[in-house]
């Protein structure tokens, strides 16, 4: 081998392990697919999608401020005194309320601290579905993230569904950073 096709060939080897670091590197905090084990097995398929219950019976504050929130568990025993009272998973529920403590629910989706999301803006103005942002809901006896719920994801969203003013829309949602990172 001659000098100049090793140095060729290093360069050649650097430039693809950079495009590849920066490929894998843009991915970092974006969890799509992420689908952890939760403390106690619930459906989101049986709940909303078999008994056809709407989101915000449990998301009770998504319409009302910035999260959704996660239900309490008392709430849980609404329905569960009487559906199911001997499961294995609501006897998980029940020592939980007996105990005054609710569960520990592991977050599935989660945006940057830098990031500023209000949910009740997107629910009661915007009119977005809960199904835009967090997939088929409906559908998962897991609870996954299917969306990338990244800036270029909601940028894109704004831009397709004009959720900004007319003259805004070639800057997607303003234009104004602040609007999202503050």
């Amino acid at each position: 081998m001659t000098m100049k096709f090793k140095v060729l060939l290093v360069l050649l080897i650097i430039t693809a392990g950079a495009a590849l670091l920066i490929t894998e590197a843009r991915k970092v905090g974006f969890r799509e697919g992420y689908a952890p084990i939760q403390p106690i097995k619930f459906s989101h398929k049986i709940h909303a999608g078999d008994n056809k219950m709407q989101c915000l019976y449990c998301h009770f504050a998504a319409d009302k401020g910035r999260h959704a929130g996660i239900p309490p568990t008392s709430l849980c025993m609404n329905c569960h005194t009487k559906v199911l009272p001997n499961s294995p998973e609501i006897a998980k529920v029940k020592e939980a309320v007996s105990s005054a403590k609710n569960i520990k629910w592991v977050r599935v989706h989660n945006l940057p601290d830098f990031a500023y999301f209000n949910h009740s803006q997107h629910v009661n103005v915007g009119k977005v579905s809960c199904q835009t942002c967090h997939g088929q809901v409906q559908t998962m006896a897991v609870l996954k993230q299917e969306k990338p719920m990244n800036m270029g994801w909601c940028i894109q969203c704004h831009r397709d569904n004009k959720l900004a003013p007319p003259e805004d829309h070639k800057r997607a949602a303003g234009g104004d950073c602040a609007r999202c990172h503050y």
